[in-house]
């Protein structure tokens, strides 16, 4: 605060006087005598005000804004997701990266999270809509710190907010009280149902209600086999278990029938149909050839004898076919498509393994084969299967392949017709390891041998027959002397 005593003698005395004596003539006077500018009390009051109004004020009440929190592209050109569950709904408070729902895409399934603090006012999206890239999801209430409230974003071609229905299941009105089936959903957390797009669409065409299945997979996650197994039970029990035909909605009732309908595509089917229409356009040159495994079974063996995890066939055939990558470079190479077409050789053996989940079929790969070990290559192979059937992969698992394998002997067949994808130029099937009668060396003797064909594909419009017919030939040796993909191994 300003005060008197800081004033110069001079400015003091005009003070002291000013109030006998006119103001304009004392600060004529207080000039021609001091050069100077005299200050009158008035300044002094008015500068005393300016002091103060700077450093006072009143805070700034706090508003709130609607935010349009829009579904972010995940990558690989997506560009629509399948809305699989919800873990929020209406009312709930939110934090940042808070879980907001899960959307399956036809590379795989992703968890969204809240990027916010706030409270969640609407959802766009039902379970199972296709939600598109780029539009919103669901409207978050936050805090503003304006002092005017910000314009709610408002979406362009948004759909109509839906609400989600009451978690908690409805009396039905019996004349006779009968069973009432366990209500598995309280148990779980958040009240949320762990089950990936392929149980949920069995579930829907069965009429079954996964709150009332219990999961036996890991962390209580719904495998295929618990909704057939529940499906069952109700078809075997159907008075004790009226939930099923009571919460089943006209859609899920008319999926369900001996009568024809039409169904939409999974992600995973639409990723097919997408992928292999394109490949269909490319000409295939086909190759087959017997593999006889006895010397690799053996030594498959031993490896095994001393090793706690074991080693399936497959990581052989994965490394052999990057040990023969090296050799032919060709065949990991991809198609530049343009007006001149052109060729990218690719360094890295990213080896993608076909896998039949409960969502269909899924290509994952195994990054950079050509450094990885054979026990190293099992031990991510197994990651990968178990990611899989949990319908955890990530698009990191499926992106970047190079080179594909398919092991549908696994199921059945012997014979088979790989089909190959426009980013690749080559790719192998292997069929069912057989043990089949076969003469041994020029000899007249038979003998038992296990025997594997091998079929492979490639892209006739870069890769010529020879090229293609050497390599399967070099892998076939390299499985078949077990040694020789010994002393290639780096």
């Amino acid at each position: 605060m300003f005060s008197l005593r800081v004033l110069s003698k001079q400015t003091t005395a005009f003070v002291a006087v000013s109030a006998g004596r006119s103001s304009r003539a004392l600060r004529l006077a207080h000039i021609q005598r001091t050069g100077r500018i005299p200050m009158t009390v008035a300044s002094l009051t008015r500068g005393r005000a300016m002091h103060t109004r700077g450093f006072s004020g009143s805070a700034t009440p706090r508003r709130s804004e609607t935010v349009a929190y829009k579904l972010a592209d995940i990558g690989e050109g997506i560009t629509e997701c399948e809305i699989i569950q919800w873990f929020v709904k209406p009312g709930d408070k939110v934090s940042q990266f808070d879980k907001i729902c899960e959307v399956a895409s036809d590379k795989a399934t992703v968890e969204i999270t809240s990027r916010y603090d706030g409270v969640v006012r609407q959802l766009y999206y039902k379970e199972n809509d296709i939600a598109l890239v780029g539009k919103p999801i669901v409207d978050i209430e936050v805090e503003s710190g304006g002092s005017e409230p910000a314009a709610a974003e408002t979406p362009d071609s948004a759909p109509a907010p839906v609400g989600i229905p009451d978690p908690t299941p409805t009396e039905i009105p019996a004349p006779a009280p009968t069973p009432v089936p366990k209500d598995y959903s309280v148990e779980r957390t958040n009240d949320v149902v762990y089950a990936t797009p392929a149980v949920r669409r069995i579930a829907r065409e069965n009429g079954v209600d996964l709150r009332f299945v219990a999961g036996s997979g890991k962390g209580g996650r719904i495998l295929k086999e618990d909704v057939q197994r529940s499906a069952t039970s109700s078809s075997n029990s159907a008075d004790a278990s009226p939930f099923v035909q009571a919460n089943a909605s006209g859609a899920d009732a008319a999926a369900v029938g001996d009568h024809d309908r039409v169904v939409g595509l999974s992600p995973i089917q639409r990723a097919m149909f997408r992928t292999m229409t394109e490949s269909a356009a490319i000409p295939h040159f086909r190759f087959k050839d017997e593999v006889v495994l006895d010397a690799l079974v053996q030594a498959r063996a031993r490896i095994n004898a001393d090793n706690a995890d074991k080693l399936s066939l497959m990581p052989f055939f994965i490394k052999a076919a990057s040990l023969a990558l090296a050799q032919y470079p060709v065949l990991n190479a991809r198609v530049v498509a343009g007006t001149v077409p052109q060729l990218e050789y690719r360094a890295a053996h990213n080896i993608g393994v076909a896998m039949d989940t409960p969502g269909g079929l899924i290509v994952p790969n195994i990054k950079n084969v050509q450094t990885k070990s054979l026990v190293e290559i099992a031990a991510e192979l197994r990651e990968l299967v178990a990611r899989g059937r949990a319908g955890a992969l990530g698009n990191g698992d499926l992106r970047g392949g190079t080179f594909t394998l398919s092991n549908v002997g696994m199921i059945g067949g012997t014979y088979l017709s790989p089909v190959v994808v426009s980013s690749e130029v080559c790719i192998g099937a292997f069929g069912r390891v057989q043990r089949v009668p076969r003469f041994d060396g020029d000899s007249d003797r038979v003998v038992a041998r296990h025997v594997l064909v091998s079929s492979w594909a490639a892209d006739h419009r870069v890769v010529d027959g020879a090229t293609m017919a050497r390599f399967a030939t070099l892998f076939k040796a390299l499985l078949e002397q077990p040694e020789l993909m010994l002393a290639r191994m780096r």
